[in-house]
């Protein structure tokens, strides 16, 4: 599919976060303009009090989303390993949505098609925000060159209990 020469991956630091959503906040201003953190592309789960976790497209090594579409609304950036949708050939189906194995892209009412982190064109809102106020709890880091990751995204709830798991045993 894509290179992953330049690609680049958000990584989070779950012991850093505090559930400020600024990550939210600041994705929905870069994408909408206005604070709609339900079509923000970073979505922060708190299931269980003091135990935030981050959850975003962490692009898939064989991106089953894009796959998945049936009108080609989906494809890889090729400069940073984002998926990126075409919002004049997505027809809101949801097939993406049930291919991803974290459940990430979201269907949001007012919204004419499906939401996924395009990572800001290589320069995270949610990552500047998030250092800007001092939490770093979310970081950049370029793909590795020559190595094959296998890393896939997981359901926010499960996610939720392996943080909380190893933060309260």
């Amino acid at each position: 599919m894509a290179s992953t020469q330049g690609q680049i991956w958000v990584l989070v630091d779950y012991s850093l976060c505090t559930g400020c959503r600024l990550c939210e906040i600041a994705c929905s201003l870069k994408h909408e303009g206005v604070i709609w953190p339900a079509a923000s592309r970073i979505t922060v789960y708190e299931d269980y009090p003091g135990c935030p976790v981050p959850h975003y497209c962490v692009q898939c090594p064989d991106y089953p989303c894009v796959s998945a579409c049936p009108t080609k609304a989906l494809k890889v950036d090729q400069n940073t390993g984002a998926v990126l949708v075409d919002t004049s050939l997505c027809t809101l189906c949801s097939s993406c949505v049930q291919a991803c194995p974290g459940r990430v892209p979201k269907v949001v009412k007012g919204k004419q098609y499906v939401l996924i982190c395009d990572l800001c064109g290589g320069d995270p809102a949610c990552v500047k925000e998030c250092t800007r106020a001092g939490y770093n709890a979310l970081r950049v880091i370029r793909k590795p060159q020559g190595t094959a990751i296998k890393h896939y995204a997981k359901p926010p709830e499960v996610v939720v209990r392996e943080v909380c798991s190893r933060v309260f045993g």
